[in-house]
């Protein structure tokens, strides 16, 4: 059985006090009340509401779904309809995240109205991507962290394994890379890495793989390619970044990469251990230069 809304003075007066955002329709989804902080928040005047479906909020394309959810609540036996969030938008167009929440009331004259109660959860929906993203990227590059990539790398290899496909893996290595932060500052470094990263992610195809694993190490993936291939695409690489200036003109940055090719029945681990030997032989044989394992 529905709730009654009375016409007790004291229910309008606390309901345009309410922090949060309330608005009041009728059985057909027409808003009747919107208080101030509904208008503040959708960046409408009252007048510009009231009368008009409380749809009017909703994206464009979800207003026929929602609309049929509103009818089939006014319609159904529970009074409270469950707490959900939605995307909507404001005025201005911008999308804004909130926590719904609704109940079915009769009038003093047993008309059906639906009170939505409102709270805007925008800022923390942000907070929840940031952290989602920092969770599997690179703060300072925006790449696959370690984690992640090694996550990837795992995956690839099955999918090597289930095709019956080449895959290889490359570990690369800046040279010389504690030189630029010594005589140039972190901050300098920080930059040189974040441009190496967009080269390297620049030259790379859609569906290579590219990490940080810390400091000035990075892995890539390269599903599909034979060792030769990889070859190839890391001498690319290599002659991409020794041959650009990363943000200054007297900065230069040679990089060191060693490749291996994934054997039948060859864990992980053992995979990027023969890639970092053959990077090791690359930094001793003179550096800037890519090397097979």
């Amino acid at each position: 059985m529905p709730l009654t809304l009375t016409r007790s003075d004291n229910v309008p007066r606390l309901i345009r006090a309410a922090p949060i955002g309330i608005c009041i329709t009728n059985e057909a989804g027409i808003l009747e009340m919107v208080n101030p902080a509904f208008c503040e928040f959708y960046g409408y005047a009252e007048e510009e509401l009231l009368g008009r479906s409380f749809a009017l909020v909703v994206p464009e394309a979800e207003r026929e779904a929602m609309l049929r959810r509103h009818r089939c609540f006014m319609q159904g036996d529970e009074e409270h309809d469950e707490r959900q969030e939605w995307e909507v938008v404001g005025r201005d167009g911008e999308t804004h995240s909130i926590i719904a929440e609704s109940s079915r009331l009769k009038d003093d004259a047993g008309r059906l109205k639906r009170v939505i109660f409102i709270t805007d959860i925008t800022e923390r929906k942000a907070l929840e991507r940031r952290l989602d993203f920092l969770a599997r990227h690179d703060e300072l590059t925006g790449l696959l962290n370690r984690r992640a990539g090694m996550a990837r790398l795992g995956e690839e290899i099955a999918r090597a394994r289930r095709q019956g496909s080449p895959l290889c893996v490359a570990i690369i290595d800046l040279d010389n890379f504690k030189q630029i932060n010594d005589r140039h500052g972190h901050a300098t470094g920080d930059e040189v890495l974040c441009d190496v990263a967009a080269r390297l992610g620049g030259e790379l195809r859609d569906y290579d793989v590219l990490a940080r694993l810390g400091g000035e190490e990075f892995l890539v993936i390269l599903p599909g390619a034979t060792q030769e291939q990889a070859h190839e695409s890391l001498e690319r690489l290599r002659t991409r970044i020794a041959s650009a200036s990363p943000g200054r003109s007297d900065l230069s940055v040679t990089l060191s990469a060693g490749i291996a090719a994934l054997r039948a029945d060859e864990a992980c681990h053992v995979l990027l251990e023969r890639a970092d030997r053959a990077l090791y032989r690359a930094k001793q044989d003179g550096r800037n230069r890519t090397q097979a394992g």
